[in-house]
């Protein structure tokens, strides 16, 4: 069960890219799957009502395509969205700390970034509570458009390791 008072995270990995091949890598558009993939995550946020109040989008052209996408499907103005290179080179620790900058008034946030960052810290953040295979899932890293829900009960600022429930991680069929 979900506690109404609590915030939710809400870490998506980018959807299904181009190959590097001779681009660089912050200039990957997604592939014609991953164009699919994007368009599938807004509806499924959207079906459970985990629309968001603020999203961090990495810079690249990967995760901002696959959040336009997803926005299209949630019906949200642009505005909510903040991209960072921040979020491109994040690591948990890194990601963790952007993640305490929150508003507390940001009851969903969403962050459209990368692996193996997004898996890792949704590892980091499980806590007691949380969902085991899903748990289980994020350990071994997640493919292209899944993301995980979290649950923080306190602030964003006190965020840290082992302080949320992670409640499920749901991959495009």
């Amino acid at each position: 069960m979900t506690d109404r008072s609590a915030h939710q995270l809400v870490l998506l990995r980018h959807a299904k890219a181009e190959p590097a091949g001779s681009l660089d890598d912050q200039m990957r558009p997604l592939a014609l799957k991953g164009r699919s993939q994007a368009t599938g995550v807004g509806g499924s946020l959207a079906a459970t009502g985990l629309v968001p109040d603020a999203v961090l989008v990495s810079t690249a052209l990967r995760t901002r395509q696959t959040w336009d996408l997803v926005r299209a499907g949630l019906g949200v103005p642009p505005e909510v969205a903040t991209l960072s290179d921040d979020v491109y080179a994040a690591g948990v620790r890194s990601l963790l700390g952007l993640l305490r900058q929150t508003d507390e008034s940001v009851g969903t946030l969403l962050v459209v970034g990368h692996e193996p960052t997004v898996s890792q810290t949704a590892a980091a953040l499980a806590g007691p509570g949380s969902d085991e295979a899903a748990v289980a899932r994020v350990r071994v890293g997640v493919p292209t458009a899944t993301y995980s829900v979290l649950e923080v009960s306190g602030a964003w600022a006190d965020l840290e390791p082992d302080a949320a429930r992670l409640l499920t991680v749901i991959s495009p069929d």
